[in-house]
């Protein structure tokens, strides 16, 4: 039927209609009094969403633009850097902090396992000179279903006194617990089209003040995505480029929706939502790719050993227009991911459930 698709990927997330009807309104100048005014409101929502009193840059950009500007405002040519690699996004961050000639230096597992915040203790231990200056970690890595441990990461980069935590909770952030101020986290990127339930087009970078003074030190070649300049502009409620007018309507809907829901609620549904979909996918019959304790709640990666799992997915869109995503890299064709992040009910896992168990029977068939 046409206009059903029902989106379950890791991101474009489905949209609430009160978000898309906030959207669709006419355009206002982005130098009015009246845009300054959503932007603060907007502001003030950002920052009850991070659990932080940072300063927080809203850019035009993907949740790797974030990244990249989380990366290059901080950090110059020469800098010593510890990546976190246990997936497609950890080995996007190595590869993007070499483009800029930067000193990387992987700490990896194994596609499907988290990352062991031990060997970031003794790298950060035996560093004795100072010489790293930033560990960049992805929290939740969505090309497999795994949540690294963030949080016991960030106490070893604590302990080490000089490296910055640079983060990418691109698909964690709206989704689980990320307390930037209480943690101490100095740069958090994230994207629209993930928890914030919007379209994408928009990126966050959340900047601490321990980040901003290694701002004024670091050289790396920047202007558009030069976050002093936001920064700037964020005192006087404005933006320092022309910003995508009606995505910011949409942010402000959907932070209403997130602050009449509640951060603990929202927390709690995405954890239901993740322990009935593996459960959901165990009673069918089909292995896990990542353990429960190292599962992240933004999707699911399944391992479908009956059948291939792009044939799978094809049937899913075809009969039930339901869209599941693929595996990435050499995982291509080996698993599929159902996705639980944003504006996702129980009702939405149960129906991909249901339509899953009708696709694995025709293809036995």
């Amino acid at each position: 039927m046409q206009d059903k698709l029902m989106l379950m990927i890791p991101g474009p997330t489905p949209v609430p209609e009160r978000v898309l009807l906030a959207m669709a309104r006419h355009p206002i100048g982005h130098r009015s009094g009246e845009f300054s005014k959503i932007l603060e409101e907007v502001m003030a929502g950002l920052k009850w969403l991070h659990q932080t009193q940072n300063e927080i840059c809203i850019l035009c950009a993907s949740g790797t633009g974030a990244m990249e500007a989380g990366i290059i405002n901080f950090l110059s040519p020469g800098d010593k850097v510890l990546v976190g690699n246990n997936g497609k996004f950890g080995d996007r961050w190595a590869k993007l902090s070499r483009a800029f000639g930067l000193d990387v230096e992987e700490i990896t597992a194994e596609w499907g396992k988290a990352l062991n915040p031990e060997e970031f203790r003794e790298k950060l231990e035996a560093d004795k000179e100072k010489k790293i200056k930033a560990v960049i970690v992805t929290h939740s890595e969505t090309s497999t279903g795994v949540l690294n441990d963030l949080e016991t990461i960030n106490k070893h980069v604590k302990a080490h006194g000089e490296a910055l935590i640079i983060v990418d909770a691109v698909t964690s952030l709206g989704a689980v617990n990320v307390p930037v101020d209480e943690w101490g986290l100095d740069v958090v990127a994230s994207g629209s089209q993930k928890g914030y339930m919007i379209p994408p087009g928009l990126g966050f970078v959340a900047v601490s003040e321990k980040a901003w003074k290694a701002y004024e030190k670091a050289t790396l070649p920047k202007f558009y995505l030069d976050l002093g300049a936001y920064r700037k502009a964020n005192a006087k409620n404005s933006t320092p480029f022309t910003p995508p007018v009606n995505l910011i309507f949409a942010l402000k809907e959907a932070l209403a929706m997130m602050k009449e829901e509640g951060l603990e609620n929202i927390f709690a549904r995405h954890k239901r939502l993740t322990q009935l979909t593996r459960e959901g996918v165990k009673a069918l019959g089909l292995p896990l790719f990542a353990r429960d304790e190292d599962a992240a709640l933004a999707i699911t990666a399944v391992i479908p050993d009956r059948h291939d799992a792009e044939t799978i997915r094809a049937t899913m869109r075809k009969k039930f227009d339901i869209a599941l995503a693929g595996g990435q890299d050499h995982l291509k064709g080996k698993i599929f991911r159902i996705g639980h992040l944003g504006f996702v009910s129980e009702r939405d896992i149960h129906t991909v459930l249901a339509a899953l168990r009708e696709t694995l029977a025709e293809l036995s068939s």
